[in-house]
C-alpha cells in the first residue's frame, strides 16, 4: 500500500471472519437428544422399507430363475422328442432336427426375454413405489418415449413381430423350399428379424420378415409329381395305360422310391389330342422336396417300358423316316401358262401381225 506497510492477505482474512459462537453443553445435549428421537421415530419405517425392498428383489430374482429354468426344460424336452423319432422312418419323413432345434431355441429366447422384462420391470416399479415416489410422471414419460421409439424403429418392430409369429405358427423352417415373393429357395436360417434363403444357383438371400407379404411352402404336407407322355395318335390307349401302370408299380417296389412315393402312380388320362400326337398325364403323390427326383425316375422308367412295347414317343419335329415320300417332280419348275399357245395369257403375249397400210 502506498504510504504504509503492506498487509498480508491472511491478516485481512482473519480480521473479516466472524468469531465462532461457543456451544454450550446443554445445547449439544439437546441436539443429540433430538437426533436420537428422530432416529427412534423413523427407524421402524426404514427397516420396514428396507425389508420390503429386499423381499421384492429376492422374490423377483427367484421367480425369474424359476421361469427361465422351466422354459429351458421345456425347450430341452421338445428337442429330445424330436431326436427320439429322428432315427425312425416316420422321423425321417416328418421331422427335421435342425429345424425343430432352431425353432425351439428362437421361441425359448423370446419367452425368456419377455419373462425377464416383465418380472424385473414390475419389481423395479414396486421398489420405486416403496420409496413413496410418484410413478405417474415416470409412466407418462416412458409411454411417450415408447411411442417415439416405436415410430422411429417401426420397420424393426414390424420385422421382429413378423418373425415371432412366423416361428410360433411354424410357417416354414430350416430345410424347407419356400417362395417368399421377393426371393425363393431353401431356408438356411430363420431369425426374428431376417430369414436366410439359398437360391437355386447357390446365392444367399437375406429377406426381412416384415417384407414377406405371402409365403408359399413347397415342403409341407406332400408334393405332386406330374409327367406328360406324348405318343402318336394311332397308338392303342389301353396298351399305353398298361405300360405306364406297370412302370409305376415296379418303381413303387424299389428302393428308395418306395419311401418317396406316398401313393400309387395314377394315369389320369388324355390332356391333349392333336392331329399328330396325343398327351397322357401321369401323376403321383410324393414326399415333400422329392418331386423332381421322382419325376425324372418316372420318365426314365416310362420311356424304357414304351420302347420295349414298341410305342414311340413323339414331340417336336417328326423324324425324317416318317415324312411323306418325296415328290419326283418337286425339283422341277412349275409349268407356265405361256407354254400353251391356246391359253389366253399366251395369246395376249403374242405380238400382233404386221399389216401393210399402203394396200387398199
Amino acid at each position: 500500500m502506498p504510504g504504509g506497510c503492506p498487509v498480508s492477505w491472511s491478516v485481512l482474512a482473519a480480521a473479516t471472519e466472524p468469531e465462532p459462537i461457543p456451544v454450550s453443553l446443554d445445547e449439544a445435549a439437546e441436539k443429540a437428544t433430538n437426533a436420537a428421537s428422530w432416529v427412534e421415530e423413523n427407524w421402524s419405517t426404514w427397516l420396514n422399507t428396507g425389508l420390503r425392498i429386499l423381499l421384492i428383489v429376492i422374490v423377483a430374482l427367484m421367480l425369474r430363475w424359476a421361469v427361465r429354468r422351466a422354459l429351458t426344460k421345456l425347450i430341452e424336452r421338445m428337442n429330445r422328442s424330436a431326436q427320439a423319432v429322428q432315427g425312425t422312418a416316420l422321423g425321417g419323413l416328418l421331422v427335421n432336427a435342425e429345424r425343430r432345434r432352431q425353432r425351439s431355441e428362437a421361441i425359448g429366447s423370446v419367452l425368456r426375454s419377455v419373462a425377464s422384462f416383465l418380472i424385473l420391470g414390475t419389481a423395479g416399479l414396486m421398489v420405486l413405489g416403496a420409496f413413496d415416489i410418484d410413478l405417474a410422471p415416470l409412466l407418462a414419460s416412458a409411454g411417450v418415449a415408447g411411442v417415439a421409439i416405436g415410430f422411429g424403429a417401426r420397420n424393426l418392430v414390424t420385422d421382429f413381430l413378423s418373425g415371432v409369429f412366423m416361428i410360433l405358427e411354424d410357417q416354414y423352417g430350416v430345410g424347407d423350399s419356400v417362395d417368399a415373393g421377393v426371393a425363393s429357395g431353401e431356408v438356411v436360417e430363420v431369425g426374428l428379424r431376417v430369414t436366410k434363403l439359398r437360391g437355386i444357383d447357390g446365392e444367399i438371400w437375406y429377406v426381412r420378415n416384415g417384407e414377406i407379404k405371402r409365403i408359399g411352402n413347397l415342403s409341407q404336407g406332400w408334393a405332386t409329381a406330374a409327367v406328360d407322355v406324348t405318343v402318336r395318335p394311332t397308338e392303342d390307349l389301353d396298351e399305353v395305360r398298361s405300360v405306364i401302370a406297370a412302370a409305376g408299380e415296379a418303381m413303387a417296389k424299389d428302393e428308395p422310391w418306395n419311401e418317396r412315393l406316398w401313393g400309387p402312380v395314377e394315369v389320369l388320362g388324355l390332356t391333349e389330342v392333336l392331329l399328330d400326337s396325343m398327351t397322357v398325364r401321369v401323376s403321383a403323390k410324393t414326399m415333400p422336396g422329392k418331386k423332381l427326383g421322382v419325376e425324372r425316375e418316372l420318365r426314365w422308367r416310362i420311356k424304357r417300358g414304351l420302347d420295349e412295347a414298341g410305342i414311340r414317343i413323339v414331340g417336336g419335329l417328326l423324324p425324317q423316316a416318317e415324312e411323306a415320300a418325296a415328290d419326283p417332280t418337286a425339283g422341277m419348275a412349275a409349268p407356265s401358262v405361256f407354254s400353251n399357245a391356246a391359253s389366253p395369257q399366251s395369246a395376249a403375249a403374242t405380238p400382233l401381225p404386221r399389216t401393210d397400210l399402203s394396200k387398199p
